[in-house]
């Protein structure tokens, strides 16, 4: 027979329920359901497989190519040994198209094209790793505090955008929008007129509570831009402005304290895994850049074959030069991960 038997089942999962297709080797269709979401949508995919493999269960490989690699569904297909293969939902769409099948989505369709995908590029996939439970926990919190950072962001950027298009004079007064001093004082005084009025007492309240450096000469910088001619814009225009910066100031606020708190237990996760010594051992990784080393290198020591593979993840094979340079970081990820293997 030529090997082991393989079976290549495309999983197109949405929220309650998961669409599977089963393709032998030759492309053919040999199932296809939909399947809750949960163990009796498990259990039913486990006996579509054995249904289709009868008594050579143990000579069989399952490969599953799925558009996530996280959550219980993940796991327990894991935990089946299937092989699972974390398809980017970019890569699919790119599939579908080299397929020239209609651009018309569909749940079956994706999963048609997900088990195909596998079939004739599973070289190309990455395998959801079987990392260990203190390695998918250091995952979860490195990636939400890295959310929570893009998302302080965001809103400062709206932020930004709203004061330059009522109150210019802000963004002259203030360096960091997302600073704790800015958002103190944009808070009480949040329209151009309140905020001329404010007294170098208070500014330098905010700053001394921020622990600034050189108070005095600041607050009178910061009192100075306030109080300069500007551009505004009408009373009622400028009243709904400050409304709408009072509700990104209070949203950006939660958002730093909350950064700041996740910081903590991603330090506290990263803290208790035995390779965190080696990951810290590297130039330039601190506990919080560790723990997303480890986090997306994961800790199975069998998921890279060679020192190429863990390369390739990292994105740095085959750079040169500035490009090189530029992906230092991703270099010392991937030197990082093969000192832990």
């Amino acid at each position: 027979m030529g090997g082991p038997l393989r079976l290549f089942v495309g999983d197109d999962w949405a929220e309650d329920h998961h669409d599977v297709e089963v393709m032998d080797g030759a492309g053919r269709r040999l199932a296809k359901a939909r399947l809750p979401e949960g163990v009796a949508g498990m259990a039913r995919l486990h006996a579509i497989v054995g249904e289709l493999v009868g008594d050579d269960v143990d000579q069989v490989e399952v490969l599953v190519g799925i558009e996530t690699d996280r959550g219980p569904w993940v796991q327990a297909l894991v935990a089946a040994e299937y092989t699972v293969l974390a398809v980017n939902p970019l890569q699919a769409a790119r599939f579908r198209d080299r397929l020239g099948v209609s651009g018309a989505k569909s749940d079956a369709g994706d999963a048609h094209v997900l088990a195909d995908m596998v079939r004739t590029h599973a070289h190309e996939l990455r395998s959801v790793a079987g990392d260990s439970a203190l390695a998918e926990a250091v995952k979860v919190v490195a990636r939400t505090h890295k959310t929570l950072i893009w998302e302080r962001t965001r809103h400062t950027q709206r932020l930004r955008h709203a004061l330059r298009d009522y109150f210019p004079a802000a963004l002259v007064a203030f360096e960091d929008l997302d600073a704790t001093d800015t958002l103190e004082l944009l808070g009480k005084a949040p329209t151009p007129a309140q905020a001329a009025r404010l007294t170098i007492a208070q500014i330098s309240g905010a700053l001394k509570r921020a622990r600034r450096k050189n108070v005095a000469e600041k607050a009178a910088a910061v009192q100075a831009a306030l109080r300069a001619d500007h551009l505004g814009q009408p009373e009622v225009v400028t009243t709904a402005y400050a409304a709408s910066v009072q509700a990104l100031i209070a949203v950006l606020t939660v958002l730093d304290t909350q950064v700041k708190t996740l910081q903590g237990q991603v330090e506290a996760y990263f803290g208790q895994h035995p390779a965190a010594e080696i990951v810290l051992s590297q130039p330039g990784l601190g506990p919080v850049l560790g723990a997303r080393v480890l986090a997306e290198f994961g800790d199975d020591p069998g998921r890279y074959i060679t020192a190429k593979a863990r390369k390739n993840y990292a994105g740095t094979s085959g750079n040169r030069g500035s490009e090189a340079v530029s992906n230092d970081a991703a270099c010392r990820a991937a030197v990082t991960a093969e000192a832990m293997s």
